[in-house]
This record gives C-alpha cells, sequence and structure tokens, in this order.
C-alpha cells in the first residue's frame, strides 16, 4: 500500500525519549511527554530529578541556520548570565538534531528547563522585575544583529497583511480597518527620529506564556523562536500591550506598567521618541502575529474565522490604539 503524503505529524512522545536518552546520554529510565503542539511542538523530557524541554521545529518553519542563529544568542545570554532558558548540547557538541519526519526534514533543539510556573495576573514587584530582565537582555543584544529577519514596515505589517488577505478579503470592513492602521503605522515608523531608536536583536514575543515564575519571584523568559533583528522598543510595546489586555481595570494596568517601565529604565533608558511610539509598535507587533496564524493555517485555523478576526482580534487592536486618546479626554 502506498503511503499517502503529510504537511504535518506529531512525532511518537515515546520515540523521541529514546532518541534523547541516546543523543544526550540520559539515564534509561528517562520519560518524555508531549506538552503541546503549536508553531512548533513541546516536549518535556524527565531524567530522574532533571527536567529539559525538547522543541521539535515543524517542517520547513525555521532553516537550519535561523536556528543556529537563535542558538548563538542564547549562548550569549547564558554566557553574561541572563535568566533565559538555553540550549543543550547533545555528547558530540552538537545542538541541533535532524529527525526524518514523514513530511521531511525537521530539526530539534534540547533546552533547560524554566522553573516556575506561569503568572498571567502580575503584582507590581513581578511587572518590575520582568523590565529588569528586558532591558537587562537589551543591554548584551542593542546595537548587535543576527542572521534573522528585520523587523520593520514590510515585516511587520505589509507582508502579514498579504498573508491575511489569503483568508478575509479586502472589502471586509476589519482588513479595510487594518490595511488603515498598516499605512498609519508604516508613515510612523519611516519618520521617526530614528537617531532616537536604539536597535538591536529582539525576543518580539515576551509577555507571561513565554516565561516562568518560581514562588521566590525568579524568572526565566524563553522560547527566542520569533528573534529578529529591530526597534528594541518592540520588546517593550508588546509587553504593555498584553499587560493591557489582560488587565481590565485600566487603573491596575497603568500602575503595573508604570513599575514594568520603572524597572526597565532601572537598566536601560527609554527616549522620548520610544516611549511614544509604544502604542503603534505594540499594533505593528499583533498585526505581524496575524500574519503568522495566516501562513501557518494548520496550527491556527480554529481562529481564522471573521468572528475571531472582529470579536478577538480587531477590537483589541481598536481598544489598544484609541486608548491613548481616551487617557487625554
Amino acid at each position: 500500500m502506498t503511503h499517502f503524503p503529510v504537511t504535518s505529524t506529531t512525532l511518537s512522545a515515546t520515540a523521541l525519549g529514546q532518541f534523547a536518552i541516546e543523543k544526550y546520554n540520559l539515564s534509561a529510565n528517562a520519560t518524555c511527554q508531549l506538552f503541546r503542539t503549536g508553531i512548533n511542538h513541546t516536549y518535556f523530557i524527565t531524567d530522574n530529578d532533571h527536567k529539559y524541554m525538547l522543541r521539535v521545529y515543524c517542517y520547513n518553519w525555521r532553516s537550519k541556520e535561523e536556528i543556529e542563529a537563535e542558538i548563538d544568542l542564547l549562548l550569549l545570554l547564558k554566557q553574561n548570565s541572563t535568566s533565559i532558558s538555553y540550549p543543550i548540547a547533545d555528547r558530540n557538541k552538537q545542538f541541533i538534531q535532524d529527525i526524518n519526519a514523514p513530511e521531511g526534514l525537521r530539526h530539534a533543539v534540547l533546552f533547560s528547563f524554566a522553573e516556575g510556573g506561569k503568572m498571567r495576573f502580575m503584582d507590581q514587584a513581578t511587572c518590575f522585575k520582568i523590565g529588569v530582565l528586558m532591558a537587562q537582555v537589551h543591554q548584551i543584544t542593542v546595537d548587535k544583529s543576527c542572521n534573522r529577519v528585520a523587523y520593520n514596515p514590510e515585516t511587520l505589517l505589509k507582508t502579514p497583511y498579504k498573508q491575511a488577505l489569503q483568508h478575509f478579503p479586502a472589502e471586509n470592513p476589519e482588513m479595510q480597518y487594518l490595511k488603515t492602521v498598516c499605512d498609519r503605522i508604516t508613515q510612523t515608523f519611516e519618520s521617526v527620529d530614528h537617531s532616537e531608536i536604539s536597535k538591536g536583536i529582539v525576543h518580539l514575543d515576551i509577555w507571561y506564556d513565554n516565561m516562568s515564575i518560581t514562588e521566590e519571584s525568579a524568572i526565566t523568559i524563553f522560547d527566542f523562536d520569533f528573534c529578529g533583528n529591530g526597534p528594541l522598543v518592540l520588546d517593550v510595546a508588546y509587553f504593555c500591550k498584553q499587560l493591557f489586555h489582560i488587565e481590565n481595570n485600566k487603573v491596575e494596568y497603568e500602575s503595573k506598567k508604570e513599575q514594568f517601565l520603572k524597572g526597565y529604565q532601572s537598566i536601560r533608558s527609554l527616549t522620548v521618541e520610544e516611549l511614544q511610539l509604544i502604542p503603534e509598535a505594540g499594533a505593528a507587533i499583533w498585526l505581524f502575529y496575524l500574519g503568522v496564524q495566516s501562513q501557518r493555517f494548520d496550527w491556527s485555523n480554529v481562529f481564522l474565522t471573521e468572528n475571531y478576526l472582529k470579536l478577538m482580534y480587531v477590537a483589541r487592536l481598536k481598544s489598544w490604539l484609541d486608548y491613548p486618546e481616551k487617557q487625554k479626554s
């Protein structure tokens, strides 16, 4: 019988566990468990008292060169004692594993486990510490570049909008609104005084779901899959935007945002131009991730409906962009 071609598979946790035992010299009783599927697939590996995270990149999602760039960044941050989840080399001192999956060649990397849990509703002290940690990362990545995408109006706005057009017609009222927003933010990015905007390597996805916090309030950032080159304020803006959506009480939001920015600026100052750019920079990343969902329809098809676009996606974008004007009134 001929095997039917596939575009995506979920690899056996049992087989991956045995694979990891052999590659990383783990004990024979080490276990592997699928944690979640998504843009990439995540497995937890437990070896007695040690725990690891195995990321299996989806087919054709990241090139080997892109993964190498992510690894180089993480090793640089680890060398500087930054609290991040870092890659672990195998017995042959290799970081990237090649896996012949049914759909084609996939890559895998083993990472240190980020101790703690997710904290959706953070107190002011935690927001301050997150600001400090983000700034510590930026202190290392400022004025540096990696072999990754450059985040600019083309990659953050124009390309994602075109990708969304594969699923929604241009005549859709929400798509018309997004086009207006894209044009407006593009103009802002092109007219800003770039000498006042720090650039370097950004994470682009720092929010509560990509950090672990222990009971002792130790914070570890992980998942640098979207790292790339661009204005460092992008990371600042995206955290503020996520915090805005989490905190329905905007008085609480303002106080926590203030502590986050205070923590950040205890390490790195932000210019007036950078602070003013936060609303539109946050919106640009929001638009970028609509493009990711459109591009990775195999993972995100449950989201890509007109109801989602209108009630969840655009409604949140509007509330974020309208908020600064409401504050003035």
